[in-house]
This record gives C-alpha cells, structure tokens and sequence, in this order.
C-alpha cells in the first residue's frame, strides 16, 4: 500500500479517536450519574475537547500539498513532507515526524471575569453601601409567596463568570488551591501579583476557607468529578436531578420576566447549590443545608425571551449576617420569611429524585 496511503489510514483513525474522545470528566459523569442529564451550566463549561459537541461531517482532501482531512468538529489530519499533524481545535495537538510522537495540550488559564458578585449568595456576606447604591438589585432577593403564574419581575439572568472551563480532577489535584501557596498559583498561571486578576482569584481563595454557619456544609469543588461526589455525598444518592437557569436567547437585558405557567417544586427540601466562582480554571463553591426548596420556574420576557428559571427558596435565614443583601432588599429580618432568589445561569441545583 502507498505510504501516504497508510499515513491517511492510521491518522484518519487517528483523527476520529481524538474527536471522539471523551474528557475524563464527561466519562465520570456518564459512570457516576447515567439517569441525569448534564445541565447547562455544566455543558458550557466543558473543554471543546469532552467530546460533548456536535456532530459535523468529516472531509478528506489529498493534493500536491500534502493530505488533509478535517473532520468538522476543529479536528483536523495534515500528512506533508514534514511529516503528520493532528489538531483538535482546543488547544491539543499530536505531531508525527522523524523526532517521533510529541502532545502539546495548550495553556490553561483564562481571564477571569466577573459579572455579579458572587458573595451576594453566601450567607455570611453584607454588601457595602456603596455597592447598594451601585447596584442594589443585582442579585434579586423575594418571597416565597410571589413563586406563581403571572407574577412579573425585573431580572437580568446572566453568567456570574466567564472565560473558565474544567480541568479533570487529576489535574486540578496537581494545583495548588490555598491563601498559603498563592504566590505559587500565581506564577503557575503567569498572572501578575497585585492585578484585578490576581485579588480576584484571591478573593475566591479566602471565602472557600471561610468557616460554614451553623447547619452548612460547604466545599469548593476544583473539578466537575469533586462536584458529583461532594453533591451526592450529601444527598445519600446517586439517583439526583442537576438544574441551572437556561434562557433561550444570548446576552439577554435586563427586562421584566412574567411567571407563565405552574411553578414546579422540586422534590426534596434538602439541596445542594453550587455557584460559579471567578477563578483562572472553573471552580465552584457548593453548599448544602436541609432548609432549602428549589423550584423550576418558566418565564417570558418583555421581548418574547423564554426562560427556564431555578429559584432556590431559603427556609431557615436566622443564622444569616443580619447585614446581607436580601435582608436589605426584602425589608425583612434574619429568621422571618422564606428568602428566595433565582439562580444566574452558571449555577446549579442538586437535588435527590
């Protein structure tokens, strides 16, 4: 057979391997949780290499240059005189020439942004008032009470983060996560001591290391393989549902959203919520209590955007920071209502079926 040939065999097969490999994160969800479909929040934070993407076709060209085949997923096989490439579009590439095999995964680390203020979900925050002057609706607080068809609100659901994709468990594990190694962490992901970055990922360091309150369990999961074992651990189950917020429409505004049809309680008042947390790689800081109801709320906006809502609803408030935001936006005092809030779209709800 032609050598260039044999090169277009084995790389082909090569090509198809890698596109459709799955992440080691993917294959722990798939074995640990096969009845629960992956929210959202979770998909889009999945390295375009997890072998979640959609299926494209694959196309093979041979010329004077060379062969190149492309499989329409960002993989893509060249054979030349230099010998074979292999690209997968994510930042991992496979190089075949007379040095032997070489892999190259890319760079880890994004620019953290941060559009909400995360602490605004945590129990144990009270806001400056500046930033209630600022902003004193940017994570919306209501009552139990107003959960039913034809409610209307002002909401903006939106990412809290962007720009952070998982890393496997194993690799996360490698790194350092605490205030004691935080030099270290930042030359590890070249970001600049003193920068917006730097006390950002500082930021998220000290609240994970924060104690709990009273009747909280709370874990910062470095990886989505750490976020199912610390949910389920929780729950006493693997037979779960993981929700987040979807909205049909990107880069949506702020808007009055109507409450369309019947609210639906999900089953067990005992959750876990994790929230996005600004950070170089995807981490998310996770809570449990067993004072919470979680709800699926549909919804429409002014403009005919469709929203699929989670609204975690607060039971039991008293051991709250009398000072946080949903005491002050609601006119209500630690202990007294239900205190609820919708979840911005990078967030997620666990719940035992």
């Amino acid at each position: 057979m032609d050598l260039r040939l044999l090169f277009i065999v084995a790389f082909l097969s090569l090509a198809l391997v890698v596109s459709h490999a799955t992440q080691p994160s993917v294959d722990y969800w798939q074995s640990k949780l096969p009845n629960t479909p992956m929210p959202k929040a979770i998909r889009d934070l999945l390295p375009s290499d997890s072998g979640v993407t959609e299926e494209k076709s694959t196309s093979v060209n041979v010329g004077n240059g060379g062969v190149n085949v492309n499989t329409g997923k960002g993989t893509s096989v060249n054979v030349g005189r230099k010998g074979v490439g292999v690209s997968t579009g994510s930042g991992t590439n496979v190089g075949v020439g007379k040095g032997g095999v070489s892999v190259h995964t890319g760079t880890k680390g994004k620019p953290v942004v941060v559009n909400v203020n995360p602490n605004y979900f945590k129990y144990f925050y009270a806001p400056s008032e500046d930033q209630l002057q600022d902003n004193p609706n940017v994570a919306l607080f209501f009552q139990e009470k107003d959960l039913h068809q034809g409610t209307t609100m002002n909401l903006h659901f939106i990412k809290t983060t962007q720009g952070a994709t998982f890393l496997s468990r194993q690799e996360a594990n490698t790194i350092p996560f605490s205030s004691n190694k935080f030099s270290d962490i930042l030359q590890q992901f070249s970001v600049k001591p003193g920068s917006k970055e730097a006390q950002t990922m500082k930021n998220t360091i000290q609240d994970c290391e924060e104690p709990t309150i009273q009747g909280e369990d709370k874990y910062c999961a470095t990886s989505l393989e750490s976020m199912v074992d610390f949910s389920t651990s929780k729950l006493g189950t693997n037979n779960v549902q993981a929700v987040s917020t979807e909205v049909d429409k990107e880069e949506t505004q702020k808007q009055q959203y109507t409450m369309t049809r019947d609210v639906q309680k999900m089953p067990s008042n005992e959750a876990v919520v994790c929230h996005s947390e600004p950070y170089v790689y995807a981490v998310f800081y996770c809570h449990s209590t067993d004072s919470i109801r979680a709800y699926k709320v549909p919804m429409v906006g002014a403009d005919g955007t469709k929203a699929n809502a989670v609204a975690v609803c607060h039971t039991d408030t008293s051991k709250w920071n009398p000072k946080h935001l949903a005491f002050q936006v609601l006119k209500v005092k630690p202990g007294t209502v239900p205190v609820c809030h919708f979840l911005p779209e990078d967030h997620v709800v666990w719940v035992s079926k």
